[in-house]
């Protein structure tokens, strides 16, 4: 039988060790959206030294830039991006509490590692579903680098939103893991 998860955030090392590569999540409260240049700015703050325009602890980003709202919508389509554009800065990010990340596509080794020893988990959401996806997120407000367009980093309330570990904290990769059983099938 499947395993559904329903979690919350923020999210906390007990849960991060309880979750393993292939689990099914329904994850709500707030999470954050923030893309490639988004990304760069917040490592720049970091280097600096300077303070985050939000609390990262125990946080989810969500690699995504939405389409502008139609009347009477939250948000527009809000599906994922490819996330090995972010892992130049996801390190970093990781070493200061963040604890999870969702986007599509395969994470590099780095990345990896870095999930193992900050404890963290790397969710994918399923791309192409960026209209049913936007149904999930009940509030958005941006937060941080309006002047980014689609790209600003925006806090957003979500409730039941579907997404499946990709890499938990023990190595475990469900591309890996996929490509390697149907390989044995076939």
């Amino acid at each position: 039988m499947e395993r559904i998860i329903s979690i919350e955030t923020p999210l906390t090392d007990e849960l991060i060790e309880s979750l393993k590569s292939g689990d099914r999540v329904l994850i709500s409260g707030i999470i954050y959206s923030a893309r490639d240049a988004a990304h760069k700015r917040l490592v720049e703050l970091i280097e600096k030294g300077e303070k985050l325009p939000f609390d990262i602890k125990g946080q989810i980003i969500y690699y995504v830039g939405p389409t502008p709202a139609r009347p009477g919508q939250v948000i527009g389509s809000a599906g994922p991006t490819t996330s090995c554009r972010m892992d130049p800065c996801t390190p970093a990010l990781l070493q200061i509490g963040l604890k999870g990340m969702i986007g599509k596509g395969s994470r590099g080794g780095e990345v990896i590692e870095a999930l193992k020893r900050y404890k963290a988990v790397y969710f994918a959401a399923t791309g192409g579903a960026g209209a049913l996806i936007s149904g999930k997120i009940k509030k958005s407000e941006i937060v941080a680098y309006e002047d980014l367009g689609t790209e600003a980093i925006r806090k957003m309330e979500v409730k039941d939103f579907p997404a499946i570990v990709v890499n938990d904290i023990y190595g475990n990769d469900l591309y890996k893991e996929g490509i390697k059983a149907y390989q044995e099938e076939y």
